[in-house]
């Protein structure tokens, strides 16, 4: 019993540590049941999803793992070469034989390492297609989501979606799957290698392996939860930075810049603390692995150095010193796998909880969508392109639109019960101007969203040219709208791409169309013209310029029915004569809807919708609802009285 007290020591070490991690485990499962955590999902389905960007490159890492097996011949080899060159030396020298050996020995590492680099260089540039066709497929699926859901999602969270978490999977198809391959190779050709050599010894290495299964599964539980809060907390970080860069004018303006640094701090040191944990976590692990690694070798130079110097055998197998230097170096071939699994456990854990955010935003599902039927139909010639299976279900390309607009007793509400729209029935004649006015919150701008289907209402119909607008598909819908909203969007880039959008259009079409809104003249005056550089938002531009780009843009592109939502509002007298003056132009160009506050400028419409609280209350010309002495009247004549007051203060 004396003569087994070391190992049964180093047993009684393994056990305390196997005890106090089982408990850990069991506790923190107890209270994540207790908490009713959010079910996520599992390893294997992750796998499955991101298994499929890696479909298209069969042949690649067919490739990969030819490669593989004679990189890996090194690692099975040269214990056994090592072993016969101690042997050797040892017994009866011939430097002829160790040549030999040497010579083997070095011709399988130089073979190795040829094969390791060519590995390593076509998975780099798969796994660079992989991630940029995983980045293409957010992207798209982002751009498919609706008005209500992007709402919803801070915009620094799908920013971290697509940039943060695709690079935390990259590296999971450039390194860890091969590697994985790898080790379980070395690791099944190291366990067959011994059992040949030494059983009785392999057997003995094999008691660690329980261990080493388990500290892994535990480590799992604890790994997985750490990542997750890593990410949630960059998530808040990006988030955050993205809010407030963008809005950091405001924060100056009333003096915030400390209360903002606070909530910056605070948002940091939870990041710091998330991070701090998944050390703490990762630091326990690879100890663990490599106190078995070290146990297993204690256990191999007690065993094997006994059995040599006593020249006795184990389970009938003799000790000698080649195998015990053999043994030696398969005991780290056989942990080196796994320690290096350790080593990239993190990031392993890192990469499946970045794809689980991934697969969340994917997984929400449009809800604005074309509704499935038949195939397109061209509604300028009313022929089918193709079956389907009943007429209800045709999705309809418009070629060309009239611009005919219809709502009929159409109810709307962006939360349930909260009704915006309530009832509205109007119709809008091909051509006609018509303005939608009313306080705030009386829904014009809810219409307009409708219209052009950025929303799905709830009751009624909303026709174009006479088709429910859900009968025709949406790409084809919006490309006969252009809108003009109070706030600009200006992309960066140069005047010439915020007005083409990257579509196809000459010189000549660029420049008639800002002829056409007064756009030409600030224009012109700049030094490059139309390859003038925009910044973020347009702010090297003002309103009123920014407002007349809207239009050119909006021109150019030769919209069907043309929207303009607060277009007129904050612009200075100058530009407003400007934009007026464009506005009567454009009216020829199509049927136009307004949303305006200023009556003053909408008189001239051929139609005036006021609604109120959701439903319309008054409706006519600008002459006929002023006769009507309603609500319009009282609007109009506020408003007015406004104006002469302004004007008479600033001649003071």
């Amino acid at each position: 019993m004396y003569e087994y007290l070391p190992i049964l020591i180093v047993g009684a070490i393994i056990g305390a540590f196997t005890l106090v991690f089982t408990v850990a485990y069991l506790a923190e499962k107890n209270r994540k049941e207790k908490a009713e955590f959010d079910r996520h999902m599992e390893d294997r389905e992750i796998i499955r999803r991101l298994l499929v960007y890696a479909r298209p490159y069969r042949r690649a890492f067919g490739i990969v793992l030819v490669l593989l097996v004679f990189s890996i011949a090194y690692d099975l080899v040269s214990p056994l070469l090592i072993g016969q060159i101690e042997e050797t030396v040892k017994g009866e020298f011939q430097l002829s034989y160790l040549w030999t050996m040497v010579g083997l020995y070095a011709g399988i590492l130089v073979i190795s390492m040829i094969c390791t680099y060519g590995q390593s260089m076509i998975l780099q540039k798969t796994g660079q297609k992989i991630l940029s066709a995983l980045r293409e497929d957010i992207f798209v699926h982002i751009e498919n989501l609706s008005h209500g859901q992007l709402s919803a999602i801070p915009v620094g969270k799908l920013v971290t979606r697509v940039t943060n978490d695709t690079n935390a999977i990259s590296y999971m198809f450039t390194n860890i799957l091969v590697t994985l391959i790898k080790n379980m190779v070395v690791v099944a050709g190291v366990l067959l290698a011994m059992l040949l050599l030494n059983y009785a010894l392999t057997l003995m290495v094999l008691c660690f392996v329980p261990f080493v299964v388990l500290f892994t599964v535990i480590f799992r539980k604890f790994s997985r939860k750490v990542h997750r809060s890593v990410n949630d907390a960059t998530t808040d970080v990006n988030t955050f930075l993205s809010e407030n860069l963008s809005g950091m004018k405001i924060t100056q303006i009333f003096n915030q810049e400390d209360r903002k640094m606070e909530e910056f701090l605070e948002k940091s040191e939870t990041l710091r603390q998330a991070k701090k944990n998944r050390m703490f976590v990762f630091g326990i692990f690879r100890p663990m692995i490599y106190m078995l690694y070290i146990s297993s070798v204690l256990c191999l130079f007690y065993l094997g150095g006994r059995g040599y110097i006593d020249n006795f055998s184990l389970f009938g197998q003799t000790m000698t010193s080649g195998v015990i230097v053999t043994f030696y170096m398969y005991i780290s071939r056989f942990f080196n796998p796994i320690q290096t699994l350790a080593e990239q456990f993190d990031t392993l854990q890192r990469s499946f909880a970045a794809a689980e955010k991934i697969f969340t935003i994917m997984d929400m599902v449009p809800q604005i969508t074309d509704e499935a039927g038949g195939e397109s139909t061209d509604e300028s010639s009313g022929e089918s392109n193709g079956e389907s299976g009943s007429g209800e279900d045709i999705l309809m390309d418009l070629e060309t639109m009239r611009g005919e607009i219809e709502f009929r007793d159409v109810w709307f509400c962006y939360n349930p019960g909260e009704w915006v729209l309530k009832g509205v029935s109007f119709h809008v004649k091909p051509g006609q101007t018509v303005a939608l006015v009313g306080a705030t919150g009386s829904g014009k701008s809810t219409i307009l969203s409708l219209i052009c289907r950025n929303y799905d209402i709830q009751k009624g119909q909303i026709l174009i040219d006479g088709i429910d607008i859900k009968k025709i598909r949406i790409a084809s819908l919006r490309r006969h709208f252009g809108q003009m909203l109070q706030d600009v969007f200006l992309f960066s880039g140069s005047i010439r791409s915020n007005l083409t959008l990257r579509d196809e259009f000459t010189d000549e079409e660029i420049w008639q169309a800002c002829r056409y809104v007064n756009a030409d003249s600030f224009i012109r005056r700049l030094k490059k013209g139309l390859d003038e550089e925009v910044m973020e938002r347009g702010n090297n531009f003002s309103a009123g310029q920014r407002q007349l780009l809207s239009f050119a843009r909006t021109v150019l592109h030769r919209p069907s029915v043309m929207i303009l939502d607060e277009a007129t509002a904050n612009i200075d007298t100058e530009t407003e004569l400007l934009i007026q003056d464009s506005l009567e132009k454009m009216r020829n160009i199509g049927t136009m809807l307004i949303v305006a506050h200023r009556l003053s400028t909408i008189q001239h419409a051929d139609h005036i919708i006021l609604l109120s609280h959701g439903e319309i209350m008054e409706e006519g010309t600008h002459q006929s609802l002023l006769k009507l002495k309603g609500r319009y009247y009282q609007l109009y004549n506020l408003q007015y009285h406004r104006e002469q007051l302004a004007k008479e203060c600033g001649e003071k």
